[in-house]
């Protein structure tokens, strides 16, 4: 079974490592689809922090992953069918947007399985940046207090 998920995986976190590792339960083959940057931008506000192909790299050194695939637009459909993929896995904040609209059709139409995780509350990228920003800032004014 090939089990596949996608994400930005920007500042590699404990929150992905535990999604990674159990997506690798699921099947005998586990790949991961790494949003570009142009990708994360239609739909972020922020891009990350970290390039493509260090966020890929990162992930392909991960004993849990397999293989590591990239995708230039919001879709997931190709990669679906070019992969062959029998599980497909998504975050809890799934929504009725087209591009999720249209894997899981096709998904259902072709008897693969959708399996929906929550996300790790423990950690995040967006909460790794605004902890990096804020300790910045407070050097920043204590060295501002010393002089």
């Amino acid at each position: 079974m090939i089990v596949y998920t996608v994400g930005t995986f920007d500042l590699l976190h404990v929150g992905h490592l535990a999604l990674l590792e159990y997506c690798k339960t699921l099947g005998d083959k586990f790949i991961v689809g790494v949003a570009s940057d142009e990708v994360v931008a239609s739909y972020k506000r922020n891009v990350p922090v970290v390039p493509l192909n260090q966020r890929m790299e990162m992930l392909k050194a991960l004993k849990c992953v397999d293989d590591v695939v990239s995708y230039n637009d919001l879709e997931y459909v190709t990669n679906c069918k070019d992969l062959d993929i029998d599980i497909f896995v998504i975050g809890e904040d799934w929504g009725d947007k087209p591009h999720n609209l249209a894997v899981e059709k096709f998904l259902k139409e072709n008897g693969k399985k959708i399996v929906q995780v929550s996300y790790n509350p423990q950690t995040s990228s967006t909460k790794i940046k605004q902890n990096v920003i804020a300790q910045s800032h407070k050097g920043k004014y204590l060295v501002q207090d010393v002089n």
